[in-house]
């Protein structure tokens, strides 16, 4: 009886369901390709998109990690440069001492020397007052630790010590002052000494350094690469699949066309009710 209502035209609404069905997976799947995303809001897959932007806030915390290392590591590396010119001046200072001690060299020579390892130890001096990036020097006196972030909860830091450079002071790795000089062979002898020991303490205290530096490198490196997993984690999880979406588009705008002919054909079907009347 139904399928000769006037009021009712089944056939019509079954089209009709079936016909807004394809329309809505026709827009998701053009959304998807025009997006690039299969799960592009928390409509779309609430589970999935809360542990997509989980993690696209860890790998924004990561970039704030990076920035923090890279001025770390070139605070240190400012440092490293400074204590490798500092080791060649000292060598330079240890030649021009081993001069002053021979007890053959005159007066006048021997102050001529101890004239050039002043100016030597004034470049020290400069070097150090000057050897820092942003504002941060870790080889003067009384330096203090820097630290850099290390994950991305701030919660874990990497600390790198500083190392006193400076000249004379107590704890530091240059043993002699700035107003150390010799006057005779013996004083130069005695100075040479100072020299010496100051060079095996400077380099040992700038390899520390240069370790420091690998270190930060290294945990540059392993952050860099966690943030490239995560960015290809969250896309494994939100992108979609662009090729197979558009032959489903190709499919689905076949099946829309249908489904008008469809309600079409059901709308009309009625029609024939019609001939019963003439």
């Amino acid at each position: 009886m139904s399928s000769n209502s006037i009021n009712t035209n089944v056939g019509a609404i079954v089209a009709l369901q079936n016909l807004n069905v394809t329309s809505t997976s026709l827009q998701e799947t053009q959304n998807q390709i025009s997006t690039g995303l299969a799960v592009s809001g928390a409509k779309d897959n609430g589970a999935i998109w809360n542990i997509a932007q989980n993690s696209r806030a860890s790998i924004s915390s990561l970039d704030a990690v990076k920035q923090s290392l890279q001025r770390a590591q070139s605070t240190v590396d400012v440092a490293v440069s400074a204590g490798q010119t500092i080791s060649d001046i000292l060598n330079q200072i240890k030649a021009k001492s081993v001069a002053g001690s021979d007890n053959s060299l005159d007066t006048v020579s021997r102050k001529a020397l101890n004239n050039d390892v002043q100016a030597l130890i004034a470049q020290i001096q400069k070097i150090v007052s000057t050897a820092d990036f942003n504002g941060a020097n870790i080889i003067k006196t009384n330096a203090s630790t820097i630290y850099a972030l290390a994950n991305a909860s701030g919660g874990s830091k990497l600390t790198i010590l500083p190392a006193n450079l400076g000249v004379g002071n107590s704890g530091g790795a240059i043993s002699f002052t700035a107003s150390a000089s010799f006057t005779t062979a013996t004083t130069a002898a005695t100075f040479l000494s100072l020299v010496n020991t100051s060079i095996i303490a400077l380099n040992s205290a700038v390899a520390k350094l240069g370790t420091a530096s690998n270190a930060i490198t290294t945990h540059l490196n392993f952050i860099s690469n966690l943030q490239d997993s995560l960015t290809q984690g969250v896309g494994n999880l939100v992108d979609a699949d662009v090729a197979k979406e558009s032959a489903h588009l190709t499919a689905l705008q076949t099946k829309q066309q249908l489904g008008v002919q469809a309600l079409s054909i059901a709308n009309s079907s009625k029609q024939g009710l019609l001939s019963l009347f003439r």
